[in-house]
C-alpha cells in the first residue's frame, strides 16, 4: 500500500512503500531464526553420533586416526553454520567450542566412551578450520 506524501516532503522524492502490518514483523523474524535451523539440526547429529556407545571399526591406528579427523571435520561444518549465524568469526569459535567442551561432557554419561580435553583441543581445531573457510568464502 502506497502512502499519501505528507507535505513536508520535497516535489521530487519517491513515497515510501509502507509494509502491511505483520508481515515486517514475520520477515524479521524469519531472517533472524533461519540461519540458526542448520546449526540446531547440525548440532543435533553431533549430539546422536556422541551417543553411539562404541564408534570403533577395529582398524587399530588407522579407527583413531579416523575418528579424530571425523571429529574435526564435523567441528568444521558446525564451526561454518555457525559463522554463517552470526558473521563474527571470534563469536562463532567461542560458540561451536562451547558447545565441543558440552559435546565432552556429554559423552562421560555414555558407555564405552569418554570425555577428553585432548578431543576437545581436536574438535576447537575443526571449528577454526571451518570459521576460517567460511569467513574467506564470505569476505
Amino acid at each position: 500500500m502506497w502512502r499519501k506524501k505528507l507535505p513536508d516532503e520535497s516535489a521530487g522524492a519517491l513515497p515510501r512503500r509502507i509494509p502491511p502490518s505483520g508481515h515486517y514483523a514475520a520477515r524479521v523474524t524469519a531472517t533472524r531464526i533461519n540461519p540458526w535451523i542448520p546449526v540446531v539440526l547440525w548440532a543435533a547429529v553431533i549430539f546422536a553420533l556422541s551417543s553411539v556407545p562404541n564408534l570403533g571399526t577395529g582398524l587399530g591406528v588407522w579407527d583413531l586416526v579416523l575418528r579424530k579427523l571425523a571429529h574435526s571435520a564435523e567441528y568444521a561444518l558446525l564451526g561454518a553454520l555457525v559463522f554463517r549465524a552470526v558473521r563474527r568469526p571470534g563469536l562463532a569459535v567461542a560458540i561451536a567450542s562451547a558447545y565441543a567442551v558440552t559435546d565432552e561432557i556429554h559423552q562421560t554419561f555414555v558407555t564405552g566412551r569418554h570425555g577428553s580435553p585432548v578431543d576437545w583441543l581436536i574438535d576447537t581445531a575443526g571449528v577454526v578450520i571451518g570459521v576460517t573457510a567460511a569467513w574467506r568464502l564470505w569476505r
